[in-house]
């Protein structure tokens, strides 16, 4: 209940009266201060008028006064430049390292933010703050979700950064690794970055005119040539297929010659999969792109609208696999060409980030700027998390209003810290009577 007194301090939720200090001296909070998320006072750099001093300082919060001495506070040298500390009940008195008798100010939660607070920790519901979404003003719904996807490209810049320097500078591998992991589609997308980690790219550029070879060595270093990689289902009928038999010829040969290790073990998951997203045909499509070296970094870079990067991404299977999605087991022919939709979202997992990643590295703003453009650009991504916010009335545009959708659900909602979000911020200073609002 703690970070709710935080909550009430920050937004500056005061008694519509005079401020007093537990002293008797009038108080006037001129601003609350920084919120601190690590160690030391909760709130720094803030401006209070006490008794007519104007007082700049750090403020520290606790629900009780005792709770000073509870933490430790009365010898920490930290704390000597607190100037105010917020109790929700004030029994007894505070004294600093330094011998300070600090002022205070016993600030009452009011009743409409806890009962609020409580609904939103204590639902089911998902959004739980779905109640208030109707009454938001449209102000409020753009500045918060400009800000979580700010936030989001951030996190996605920062992991593209890491992978950058994991392979020592070299762009385009990081964009192979990112690019590879996104072919997983999710739930094989740890598998292909573990594997795109140790992808010989040296050994490809060699060979990249030749898809077979391209083919053979994609599907060879994942391990899927493997008699044991093969499903249960499949692997009998496999076992006398040529093309399988060619494929691990070729690839003996480029292993032989590269000095290439054993397969690692990437956990290749086919559960619940349909088929079109099997492993052996997301590695086939992805080595037939790499062929064709139309999705390389400075086209990527470059793009500047959708159409330009579906193009740069077309790519489908080879013969044998528009008849196959596992060896030895055939299928109704198809192209198995890579979707649109799956094109949307190699841009919107991919290039993106990468481009902010790029545009920060070279302190380039237009390139950041492109990659929030090329958001604009694109349809919302179709799941459960857009769904269930668009149930409740919140307007989802564009690939940027459901990027910032699942970065509010995955780093606010998931974790409980409405007192963060903008959505419970409205929830929490507005009286609701769930009787006038439907879902």
């Amino acid at each position: 209940m703690e970070a709710l007194l935080h909550y009430v301090w920050k937004h500056r939720i005061f008694p519509l009266k005079q401020l007093h200090t537990t002293g008797g001296e009038t108080l006037e909070v001129i601003d609350p201060g920084l919120l601190n998320n690590n160690a030391g006072p909760d709130f720094f750099n803030a401006k209070v008028r006490i008794g007519g001093t104007l007082w700049v300082g750090n403020i520290e919060i606790h629900l009780r006064s005792s709770d000073w001495q509870r933490h430790g506070h009365t010898g920490d040298d930290a704390y000597n430049n607190v100037i105010l500390h917020v109790v929700e009940v004030a029994d007894c008195e505070v004294v600093t390292a330094d011998g300070k008798l600090l002022p205070q100010l016993q600030l009452p939660i009011p009743n409409s933010v806890r009962e609020n607070y409580a609904q939103l920790c204590q639902t089911d519901d998902y959004p739980r703050c779905w109640r208030i979404v109707p009454q938001l003003q449209k102000l409020t719904v753009h500045s918060w979700m400009s800000a979580l996807l700010a936030e989001r490209l951030q996190e996605r810049s920062e992991r593209c950064l890491a992978r950058l320097k994991a392979v020592e500078g070299d762009w385009e591998r990081a964009l192979f690794i990112t690019l590879a992991r996104n072919f997983g589609f999710g739930i094989n997308g740890d598998a292909f970055e573990t594997w795109a980690r140790k992808f010989p790219l040296h050994a490809a550029a060699k060979h990249r005119d030749d898809a077979f070879q391209m083919e053979s060595l994609f599907l060879g270093t994942a391990g899927l040539l493997e008699h044991e990689a093969i499903p249960a289902s499949a692997q009998v009928a496999a076992e006398t297929d040529n093309y399988l038999l060619r494929l691990r010829k070729e690839y003996s040969y480029l292993q032989h010659k590269f000095q290439l290790d054993e397969p690692a073990r990437a956990g290749w998951r086919y559960l619940r999969l349909r088929p079109q997203n099997f492993p052996h045909l997301r590695l086939v499509q992805l080595a037939q792109l790499y062929h064709r070296g139309t999705a390389g970094l400075s086209t990527l870079l470059h793009a500047t609208t959708r159409e330009e990067l579906h193009d740069a991404f077309e790519t489908s299977a080879t013969p044998y696999w528009q008849e196959h999605y596992l060896f030895g087991m055939p299928s109704t022919l198809s192209e198995k060409r890579l979707s649109a939709a799956s094109r949307d979202l190699l841009i919107i997992n991919t290039v993106c980030p990468i481009l902010f990643a790029h545009g920060q590295a070279h302190n380039d703003e237009e390139e950041q700027e492109r990659a929030v453009t090329l958001l604009e650009q694109l349809k919302p991504e179709q799941n459960f998390i857009i769904r269930q916010w668009q149930q409740c009335g919140l307007t989802v545009s564009t690939a940027a209003d459901s990027q910032a959708l699942i970065q509010l659900k995955r780093e606010y909602c998931d974790r409980h810290d409405c007192l963060r979000c903008r959505f419970g911020y409205e929830y929490l200073k507005n009286h609701l009577d769930p009787s006038n609002v439907k879902r």
